[in-house]
């Protein structure tokens, strides 16, 4: 509703990009434990480098390359004309629904 009151205060739409799975079997094999650490740590921080990203999460670079690239095929990272890497959202919110079969 505070997205809504703002939007409607400053003309200005509130707009959130969405990545969806087929199903939360497949969400939790992209967004794996160690994939979910790394985008904690480039939530905010802008443009940087795989060795840069492995660092800030203290794992070895070429482990957090293959998580980088999975992230990137998923749509979840961006990668800049420069190279670097980018996690382009403000905030993550992951919902899904269990129900009675």
């Amino acid at each position: 509703m505070a997205d809504f009151v703002q939007a409607w205060k400053t003309g200005k739409s509130q707009k959130s990009a969405r990545i969806s799975f087929a199903t939360p079997e497949l969400l939790w094999q992209v967004l794996t434990a160690k994939r979910w650490e790394l985008l904690k740590a480039l939530c905010g921080a802008g443009p940087v480098s795989i060795r840069e990203a492995a660092r800030r999460v203290g794992r070895d670079v070429k482990a957090v390359h293959g998580d980088v690239t999975a992230l990137l095929n998923a749509g979840v990272l961006d990668r800049t004309e420069e190279g670097s890497i980018v996690f382009p959202f403000e905030a993550v919110k992951v919902e899904f629904l269990l129900q009675a079969a």
